[in-house]
């Protein structure tokens, strides 16, 4: 995108620091003195303030930054923020020494989400996620993705994809959606997966494509979940419906969900803590993001780390996101995300904050619009009271946001 002359810019900031994001995992991308001009909802000149060409002050916007950071608006790329219900007396349960197969034969795991969100209607689905999309919004988040996955029959599948639509207009917040139609199967299908399969490709798939309520296609594939044959025939059914795809996978185990949809060129595979190097080399040549979910890691008291130094070692870019969830990781804080990320899965802060910008962007196949400051992208900014960006994940408790641009509008106001 060739930039507008300064006669055309519309909003200027001057007497920023800037974490551009725009050179990976490198130092952030730091320019300190910086300035940055936005055009039309873009970004058009991003550098040095003393670099600035002439422009006519009378005719432009201008902030002055106080020498605040600015950093492209966070982005959270896995969530299932849209749900019916809660499970915290499973997680009292859980806390007073109940097994998982005590709580399921109570009526909870997945199954009590389940029955929570067919019986809720679209209004009800709708209230009780906005809290949480407030929530993650509040601490800079402009781009969010929801997954469907606890209707698992037409009718809620297509209700839950249709409330996280409703939610991009409560918000100034850009919502990705994924059918996660293939998450688990409902007590109908209990004794035929196979037969389950068969409606999300043949039924499901098809009313949300034509419906434009989805802009990729996901798959719990794993042990618990389903085989890599049934996650095959989703991908294909996906492709047919040029849809893009994700996977879940090698969350509690290996059995081959990642090079599977290396092979169909997804976006992401996320968890990932039992992926082997062949799978991780698979993601590489396929050009995919690694999802980290340290949120679900921690809630679970998960023990196996993902590889990271694999990861790094063969160039796989890794996102960092919230899996917000009622049952694994009910967390609605991606600023504590960059912590988990940091403590526990030892990133530098560069990387995690890469996880949350520029490579959150790139498992939504938002590479070349979102999480950067660089020319031609969407002007979506955060803006923050901190002295350097290691703050950003050493402190937690602490909100230093201080304003929010989505498409070049202050959406949150500078304080």
């Amino acid at each position: 995108m060739k930039a507008p002359a300064s006669g055309k810019w519309q909003t200027l900031w001057l007497n920023v620091n800037l974490a551009t994001m725009n050179n990976g995992n490198e130092n952030c991308g730091e320019v300190h003195n910086g300035a940055l001009a936005i055009s039309a909802g873009k970004i058009v000149w991003v550098g040095k303030e003393v670099d600035l060409p002439a422009y006519q002050e009378a005719e432009i916007e201008i902030i002055d930054g106080q020498g605040r950071w600015l950093t492209p608006g966070l982005i959270d790329c896995h969530s299932h923020l849209v749900y019916g219900g809660n499970r915290a007396n499973e997680f009292e349960m859980r806390l007073q020494g109940k097994s998982y197969q005590e709580i399921a034969e109570a009526g909870g795991g997945i199954v009590s989400t389940v029955q929570a969100t067919r019986h809720a209607s679209e209004e009800e689905l709708l209230a009780s996620a906005l809290p949480r999309l407030t929530a993650l919004h509040q601490e800079g988040v402009t781009t969010v993705e929801i997954k469907s996955g606890y209707g698992l029959d037409v009718d809620n599948e297509i209700k839950m994809l249709t409330v996280a639509g409703e939610l991009a207009k409560q918000l100034p917040i850009t919502i990705k959606r994924t059918f996660l139609g293939a998450h688990a199967l409902p007590n109908e299908y209990q004794n035929d997966a196979d037969g389950y399969i068969d409606l999300v490709c043949d039924e499901m798939l098809p009313l949300i494509a034509k419906d434009n309520l989805a802009d990729a296609v996901d798959v719990f594939c794993e042990n618990i979940g389903f085989t890599a044959k049934q996650t095959e025939q989703v991908f294909t059914a996906a492709k047919k419906h040029h849809l893009a795809i994700k996977v879940h996978a090698e969350q509690l185990s290996d059995i081959g969900g990642t090079a599977l949809a290396a092979s169909y060129q997804a976006l992401s595979s996320d968890h990932l803590e039992f992926i082997g190097e062949q799978s991780i080399i698979a993601m590489s040549k396929a050009g995919m993001t690694a999802v980290l979910l340290p949120g679900a890691f921690y809630f679970l008291r998960e023990t196996t780390l993902p590889p990271i130094d694999l990861l790094r070692k063969h160039r796989v870019p890794m996102a960092v996101a919230t899996d917000t969830n009622p049952g694994s990781s009910p967390i609605c804080s991606l600023q504590l995300m960059l912590n988990m990320a940091c403590t526990l899965f030892r990133l530098t802060v560069s990387e995690a904050l890469a996880g949350v910008t520029c490579h959150a962007a790139k498992a939504l196949g938002l590479a070349g619009s979102k999480g950067q400051l660089a020319v031609g992208f969407d002007a979506d900014i955060a803006v923050w009271n901190i002295n350097q960006p290691a703050e950003l994940c050493y402190q937690f408790g602490v909100n230093s946001l201080a304003g929010l641009m989505q498409n070049g509008k202050q959406v949150i106001n500078i304080k």
